[in-house]
C-alpha cells in the first residue's frame, strides 16, 4: 500500500472509530492503536483543559502507564504542550533530545541515548474558535519527509478528534440540562403532592390525610378504597412523594385496561419469542419500579392466575418474566386501589383471600364527594384557577343560588365529575360569571327539578289523566294504545324542543337529554315538524 492509500484508509477508519460511540477515552484509545500500527507510534496521548484545576491533563493515552499519565499535568504555556495549547500552533520536533523546551515530564524518553532520536509531534485540538487541548505523539525518527507526512496526517486526525469532542460536549450539556430538569420536576412533584396541597378540610378527609401521613414513611402495602373519581391516584402519589422512595420511580398500571396475557407481560415483562408479537425482551412495570412504588389501579379486576403471581411478588419479592426461567428479585412498594368491595369479592370467590390480606395491610377509605360537601367550594375555586390559566379565561364569580345547587347535587362521579364540570364551564365561558347554562346537562336538569318540584307533581297528575283518557278513547284499538299514545307524546315533545331551540337539533337533543342520533331517528319515524 502506497503512502497516499495508507493515509486515505487510515483517515477513513479513524473517522469511523471516532463517530462510533460516546466513550471519549475508549474511542481515542482505538484510534491511536490504529495509528500506532500504521505509523509506528510508540506513545500517544490526548491532553485536555481541566477547568476545575485550570491546568492541562492527560485525558486518554496509549503506550503510557497510569503513573505516567498522572504525571502529565501542565500549566497553560508551560513546555511544548502548554505552548501549543496557548498559541494554537503545532510543534514538530525531529529529536526531543536536541530541544531545550521539551520537558519530558512524563519520563518516557529519559533513558534514550543521543544515537536513538525520538520525534515528538504536538497538534492543537480546535473546537470552533477554542483550543481545548492537544494531540501528542512519540515515534522513532526516520526522515524529514516521513515526519512531515505524519504531522500532516495527525492534523487531519486532530480535526476528527475536535468534532468528537464537540459532540460529546453538546451531549454532556444536554445530559446536564436533562438532569437539572429531572431534579426540578421531582422537586415540583414533591411540592405538588404534599399533604398541604390536597384539598379537603372535612372531617372525613382529615382522617384520610392523617392515615396517609402516618403510613407514607413506611414500606407497608397500602390499599385505597373508594368510588370512582374520589382521588385514589392523587393519594397514591402523595404516599410515594412523601416517602423515602420519593426520588425513585412511581409507576402506574391500570389492571382493568388490559387482557390477562397483556397485563402479565405489562407487570412482569417477557422475553423475545415468548408469544406472538414478542419481538424483543421487555422489562415489566414491577422491574421498572424497583426501589420505587407501583400503583395498581382497579386491582379488583385482576385475573385469578395473575392474583397468584402478584401474591408471590408481595410475599417473596420475586417474579419471572413471561417465557423466562430466571427469577428476578425486586424491591417495589405496592399501592393498590379499587372501587369494589374486596371483602365481598372474596366471599363470592372472585378474589383470593390470602391476596386480600396481603394487600389490606393498611386500608384507606376515600369518602365520596357527597360525604364531604364542605370541601366543594374550595375544590371549585381550585379548578377554576387551574383551567382559567390553561384556557386564558377569567371565570371567577358564582351566585349563591348556583353554589347551593352544586352543594346539593349528589356528584355520582365525585371529584372527577366536579373537575370536568368546572373545566367545561371555563371552556364555554365568555365572561366572568359561572352561570347554570355553562354546566353539564345532568346538573342543569337537577337544578330544574329542584325549582319545579311542585310543577313535577302537576305533570304527574296530568300524565295520569292522559293515560285514563287514552285508555277510554282507544278502547276499540287494543294492542295499539301504547304505541299510539307514546308516539304522539314523543312527537309533540320533540317538536316543542325544536321550536324552543330554533330548530337546532344538537341543542334540542341536549335540552331533552337524549342522544343526537336518537333525536334524528325519532324525527324521521314520527314525521316531526318544528313548525307544527
Amino acid at each position: 500500500m502506497c503512502r497516499y492509500e495508507l493515509e486515505l484508509d487510515t483517515l477513513r477508519r479513524v473517522s469511523q472509530i471516532l463517530g462510533g460511540g460516546m466513550d471519549m477515552e475508549s474511542l481515542f484509545g482505538k484510534a491511536m492503536a490504529l495509528l500506532r500500527d500504521r505509523l509506528g507510534i510508540t506513545q500517544a496521548w490526548l491532553v485536555l483543559k481541566d477547568e476545575s484545576i485550570d491546568r492541562l491533563r492527560i485525558a486518554s493515552a496509549v503506550g503510557l502507564s497510569r503513573e505516567e499519565m498522572d504525571r502529565g499535568l501542565y500549566e497553560i504555556g508551560e513546555g511544548v504542550t502548554g505552548q501549543v495549547v496557548q498559541s494554537g500552533e503545532a510543534r514538530i520536533i525531529a529529536d526531543v533530545h536536541r530541544d531545550d523546551q521539551y520537558l519530558n515530564r512524563i519520563g518516557v524518553v529519559a533513558s534514550a541515548g543521543a544515537n536513538d532520536p525520538t520525534s515528538f509531534m504536538c497538534i492543537p485540538i480546535r473546537a470552533g474558535e477554542r483550543v481545548v487541548g492537544a494531540l501528542s505523539v512519540h515515534k522513532p525518527y526516520s526522515d524529514e519527509a516521513t515526519l512531515t507526512a505524519d504531522a500532516r496526517l495527525l492534523e487531519v486526525v486532530s480535526g476528527n478528534i475536535a468534532q468528537a469532542y464537540l459532540t460529546h460536549e453538546l451531549v454532556d450539556v444536554r445530559i446536564a440540562d436533562l438532569r437539572a430538569e429531572a431534579d426540578e420536576l421531582r422537586a415540583n412533584l414533591r411540592t405538588k403532592y404534599t399533604f398541604d396541597n390536597i384539598i379537603g378540610t372535612s372531617p372525613a378527609m382529615m382522617d384520610v390525610l392523617a392515615t396517609v401521613a402516618q403510613v407514607a414513611p413506611s414500606r407497608a402495602t397500602v390499599l385505597l378504597l373508594g368510588e370512582t373519581g374520589t382521588g385514589k391516584e392523587l393519594i397514591a402519589k402523595a404516599i410515594h412523594f412523601n416517602s423515602p422512595r420519593r426520588d425513585k420511580p412511581f409507576v402506574r398500571v391500570n389492571c382493568g385496561a388490559l387482557s390477562e396475557h397483556l397485563l402479565e407481560s405489562e407487570l412482569f415483562g417477557h422475553i423475545k419469542g415468548s408469544f406472538t408479537g414478542a419481538v424483543r425482551d421487555k422489562v415489566g412495570r414491577f422491574e421498572a419500579a424497583d426501589t420505587g412504588s407501583i400503583f395498581l389501579d382497579e386491582i379488583g379486576t385482576l385475573d385469578p392466575q395473575l392474583q397468584v403471581k402478584l401474591l408471590r411478588v408481595l410475599q417473596e419479592r420475586e417474579f419471572e418474566r413471561v417465557g423466562d426461567h430466571r427469577t428476578f428479585k425486586v424491591d417495589t412498594r405496592v399501592i393498590a386501589a379499587t372501587n369494589l368491595d374486596l371483602h365481598q369479592e372474596v366471599t363470592r370467590g372472585r378474589f383470593r383471600e390470602d391476596l386480600y390480606y396481603r394487600l389490606n395491610v393498611v386500608a384507606v377509605h376515600l369518602p365520596p364527594l357527597r360525604n364531604r360537601r364542605e370541601d366543594i367550594p374550595r375544590l371549585i375555586d381550585f379548578f377554576l384557577d387551574r383551567y382559567n390559566r390553561e384556557n386564558d379565561r377569567n371565570l371567577k364569580t358564582i351566585s349563591r343560588e348556583l353554589m347551593n345547587t352544586l352543594l346539593r347535587y349528589p356528584w355520582p362521579g365525585n371529584v372527577r365529575e366536579l373537575e370536568n364540570a368546572v373545566e367545561r364551564a371555563v371552556v364555554m365561558s365568555t365572561g366572568a360569571e359561572l352561570t347554570e347554562d355553562l354546566l353539564p346537562i345532568q346538573i342543569r336538569m337537577f337544578a330544574h327539578q329542584g325549582r319545579n318540584r311542585g310543577r313535577a307533581e302537576s305533570i304527574e297528575s296530568l300524565a295520569i289523566k292522559l293515560a285514563e283518557q287514552a285508555v277510554g278513547e282507544y278502547a276499540g284499538r287494543e294492542g295499539e294504545i301504547y304505541d299510539l299514545v307514546i308516539g304522539e307524546i314523543e312527537r309533540q315533545l320533540i317538536g316543542q324542543a325544536l321550536r324552543q331551540t330554533g330548530g337546532v337539533k344538537l341543542r334540542a337533543a341536549d335540552y331533552l337529554g337524549i342522544n343526537r342520533n336518537t333525536l334524528n331517528k325519532k324525527v324521521r319515524e314520527l314525521s316531526v315538524n318544528a313548525d307544527d
